[in-house]
């Protein structure tokens, strides 16, 4: 709804209040008159009518903008729009919140916000930030874009691949924010993931050549191919040495290994094509413990190199620990404290309280532990992390 009205306003914050509007009329009339048979129609209509209402009244654009509906008009008749050039108003609004005039992470905070619908508090953990920070930063990338009047357009053809970057980027970090929840009482929120793979979907149709959407794509498949046997049917989380293989979707892992393979053949390959690699190689092993862990070693180093992140560094740490076992973890474990950007990150000491268990050090495991647990904040998590603590 949002991005189909922005089309009409050409306004952050207009879009918004109309949007909110059409849901307030939408809870007077749906209670007398029933709910309409294709009520996201009825209310996308709505919004946008409110929003060229609105535009009317200030004589804004007046000249530029066709009558869209007839006054007596039933919302849920009006016929959809032509698609365009790109085929989904979501996909359009991410091109447009991803302009380059926007610092690189306000257009991934001002996107997941706006457009995915990932609340302030979420968006702040998947960038170790405060709250009040993230809202703050989203506030001014919103300010920053009606002050510059940058436009709600579609990007050229010939700007689309400086800014699929960003744009694969936001599409990760959505899927993430579904795939574990960063808060709440469910390990996953199907409406996020879904999404974030019919966008990437939708964005290996408009850009076939482009190896690094070919590798994000393969990594959201991977991902999704084993979504229900993460919890058990308690719904319990599993870590991934106890889930049943034998559940997971093996034609989205076979499409994935195809994508990678031609990722990784067309050119050097990107942090989105070594990631999906790396999970395409835990996909395809027929058990935990056949796990090919040096390859994957290796391909995290190459990653490090391309993607020089703590977090990429704390998962390569577990691949470590695979090849030369926990010890030789946690010293890469010390460097990551020592370094700080991980400070508040839950699985940091997650993964160090599994390292000092698997040592026999259960006291200080059990410190760790605790430390993770005060981080979560994810009922099924904070489930896991306690009995963790009560064997520990």
């Amino acid at each position: 709804m949002l991005a189909a009205t922005v089309r009409v306003t050409r306004d952050l914050d207009e879009a918004e209040e109309a949007v909110q509007d059409a849901y307030v009329q939408a809870l007077k009339r749906w209670a007398d008159d029933g709910v309409p048979d294709r009520p996201g129609a009825w209310l996308t209509t709505v919004a946008r009518r409110t929003a060229l209402n609105g535009v009317r009244h200030q004589e804004v654009l007046r000249r530029k903008l066709p009558l869209l509906v007839e006054p007596d008009a039933d919302p849920a008749d009006d016929p959809p729009e032509p698609a365009g050039p790109i085929p989904d108003d979501r996909l359009r609004l991410v091109f447009t919140c991803c302009h380059p005039a926007l610092a690189q992470e306000a257009q991934i905070a001002l996107t997941l916000r706006l457009v995915c619908g990932v609340a302030t508090a979420d968006i702040a953990h998947a960038f170790l930030v405060p709250e009040p920070t993230m809202a703050a930063r989203i506030t001014r990338a919103k300010k920053k874009i009606a002050a510059a009047r940058i436009p709600y357009a579609v990007p050229a053809a010939e700007e689309l691949p400086a800014r699929v970057s960003v744009v694969l980027t936001v599409l990760h970090l959505l899927y993430a924010a579904g795939h574990t929840a960063p808060s709440g009482d469910d390990l996953v929120r199907d409406e996020l993931t879904g999404r974030a793979l019919d966008l990437a979907r939708m964005l290996r149709a408009l850009l076939p050549a482009d190896t690094e959407v070919a590798g994000l794509l393969a990594l959201l498949l991977v991902q999704q191919a084993r979504r229900a046997t993460r919890t058990d049917p308690a719904g319990r989380l599993l870590r991934l040495e106890d889930q049943d293989r034998s559940r997971w979707d093996t034609a989205m892992i076979a499409e994935a290994d195809l994508l990678v393979v031609e990722a990784l053949k067309s050119g050097p390959p990107g942090r989105f094509s070594v990631q999906a690699a790396i999970a395409a190689l835990h996909a395809q092993a027929p058990s935990y413990a056949e796990t090919d862990w040096p390859q994957i070693l290796t391909l995290y180093d190459v990653l490090l190199r391309l993607w020089p992140s703590p977090v990429v560094a704390l998962n390569r740490a577990v691949a470590v620990a695979a090849v030369a076992g926990p010890e030789a973890a946690l010293g890469e474990i010390a460097r990551l404290e020592a370094d700080g950007r991980l400070a508040g990150y839950r699985y940091l000491p997650a993964t160090k309280a599994d390292l000092l268990h698997r040592l026999g050090r259960d006291a200080e495991a059990a410190d760790a532990y605790r430390a993770a647990l005060a981080l979560s904040d994810n009922a099924v998590e904070q489930e896991f992390l306690a009995a963790r603590l009560s064997g520990a």
